[in-house]
């Protein structure tokens, strides 16, 4: 039987988001993720030269196992060795296939709920682009549908092979033999550890670079930790650990480990996109790649010479990174991250230890959690500083999202629609980003927007300095917005009041 991708995914529903495919679980059905990883499998046997071999790795929500076996079935019937690396993090796969110059697939839903999942692909190079993944689109696979029962599951599902240690060996290897086995000595870190499938790596890669780490929060049960929008329990939890034992900082990362979450030491999270302006600088990167979306602090900041804002989704970054790139002078370093946290690097990085040995870190352009935590405990361990003190040398711009969960993208993208075509920003948020009148006590004026940008949604820039944008999201029925302005409350204030409006559009 032959079938064609498009008609698969408009019959299923499961489509390519900002990250991969993703879709309810019940919907990714063995038959779907076969034809999904086949037509990889065959787009990569047109466009890239490597040998028939792909590597497959999963986070430790409930459905990833029986996905993973349906890729194990793609592989041996398109007659590709399969590697199976186990249960490890985005990054890490990804890493092993760009070494090993072979394709590798992960299966996550990152951090959407458990009733949903993914298939994230990378390319021999690193992650696909938006025009690998028409690539991936436009195939069409032959295969035996008597594999499939009537509800689309394998009849007779494969074991999974057996586990090639390589990939995490050499992804937990990559922090110390960069930044020294001594270079978080004497710095105490607690783990957030909940279901991430980096959780147990995290605390040996700490351990690998000298620092006191203790684990907290481990769960059996899988927890849908989203590092743009945390959640009051996780907020919570950190607080009343830091409260009872002394630690530094406090790691933690989402399900699949690519995006981080790093708390100071009382247990406040940092914002994904603050955390990418400080490692950046603690690397020092010259050029950066990041979303509209993210804080423009690191504008303000001064530290960079030179700045692309992207569409959000690790692809746009990679595409802007890619365009900062001088082949011709290999010290302007070049990095992304996003404002979930995810950081992504584009060319070697050298570094002189305190022992006076140079070290390199080769170039990992997918977003990888550990890297620009570690990269700022190391600057907070070098300067003699804790993490309150690096942020305060920041402008003061605040940042904050959160989302409007079950909310149908058909309908956030027409709301949208209406807004674009009737010039209602103003109308609907110029009063709450309205600044104070000199000339009236007691009274704002209309917000004017000053600045418009629909690179990815639609972002408003008021005169009054505050920001709202406002994003449907590309992989879950979710309506973001983001919200940033000059003081903390200020913008906790302002998100809530435009998640009330957002909310009277569900009607």
């Amino acid at each position: 039987m032959s079938v064609a991708m498009q008609d698969v995914m408009k019959q299923s529903g499961v489509a390519f988001g900002t990250s991969g495919a993703r879709g309810l679980v019940s919907a990714m059905t063995d038959r779907v993720c076969y034809v999904y990883a086949r037509s990889f499998i065959k787009y990569c046997e047109a466009s890239y030269k490597c040998e028939h071999t792909i590597a497959i790795a999963g986070d430790l929500r409930p459905s990833t196992e029986r996905i993973l076996k349906s890729l194990v079935q793609a592989g041996a019937d398109a007659n590709w060795k399969v590697i199976y690396c186990g249960r490890i993090p985005s990054p890490a796969i990804a890493m092993y296939g760009i070494d090993k110059h072979l394709p590798t697939i992960m299966v996550t839903g990152s951090h959407i709920p458990a009733d949903r999942n993914g298939i994230k692909f990378n390319h021999p190079n690193g992650e696909i682009t938006k025009a690998d993944e028409q690539g991936i689109v436009s195939q069409s696979v032959d295969f035996d549908e008597a594999l499939f029962d009537d509800k689309g599951m394998l009849k007779a599902a494969p074991e999974l092979p057996a586990v090639e240690v390589e990939a995490e060996a050499n992804y937990c290897k990559r922090y110390p033999d960069f930044f020294g086995s001594d270079a978080l000595h004497g710095l105490t870190i607690g783990v957030y550890q909940h279901s991430a499938v980096g959780r147990d790596i995290v605390v040996k890669v700490l351990e690998s670079l000298g620092a006191t780490v203790k684990p907290f929060g481990r769960s059996d049960v899988f927890v849908p930790v989203d590092t743009e929008a945390i959640r009051k329990e996780d907020e919570e939890l950190a607080r009343e650990f830091t409260h009872k034992d002394y630690v530094d900082a406090v790691f933690s990362t989402d399900g699949d480990s690519d995006r981080p979450l790093l708390a100071d030491d009382v247990g406040m999270w940092l914002r994904g996109d603050v955390l990418g302006i400080l490692a950046a600088q603690a690397l020092g990167i010259k050029r950066i790649a990041t979303p509209v979306s993210c804080n423009t602090s690191l504008e303000k900041s001064g530290s960079f010479e030179k700045i692309c804002r992207t569409r959000i989704g690790s692809p746009y970054v990679i595409a802007g990174m890619e365009s900062l790139v001088d082949a011709n002078d290999k010290s302007l370093t070049v990095a992304g991250y996003e404002a979930n946290g995810g950081f992504l690097l584009e060319t070697d990085l050298t570094r002189t230890n305190a022992d006076g040995k140079t070290t390199t870190l080769k170039a990992l352009p997918t977003r990888d959690a550990l890297l620009p935590m570690i990269a700022v405990m190391v600057m907070v361990r070098e300067e003699r500083m804790c993490v309150v003190d690096i942020l305060r040398k920041l402008p003061k711009r605040f940042t904050v999202s959160d989302r409007l969960k079950e909310f149908p993208t058909e309908k956030s993208k027409a709301k949208l629609a209406e807004i674009r075509e009737k010039n209602l920003g103003e109308k609907l948020f110029g009063a709450l980003a309205a600044k104070p009148s000199k000339f009236a006590k007691d009274k704002t004026f209309q917000g004017k927007i000053v600045s418009l940008n629909e690179v990815d949604g639609y972002r408003m820039e008021f005169d009054s300095g505050d920001i709202i944008h406002l994003r449907p999201s590309g992989n879950a029925p979710e309506f973001r917005c983001y919200v940033e302005t000059e003081g903390k409350d200020r913008s906790a204030e302002l998100l809530a009041e435009c998640l009330k409006i957002m909310e009277g559009w569900r009607k």
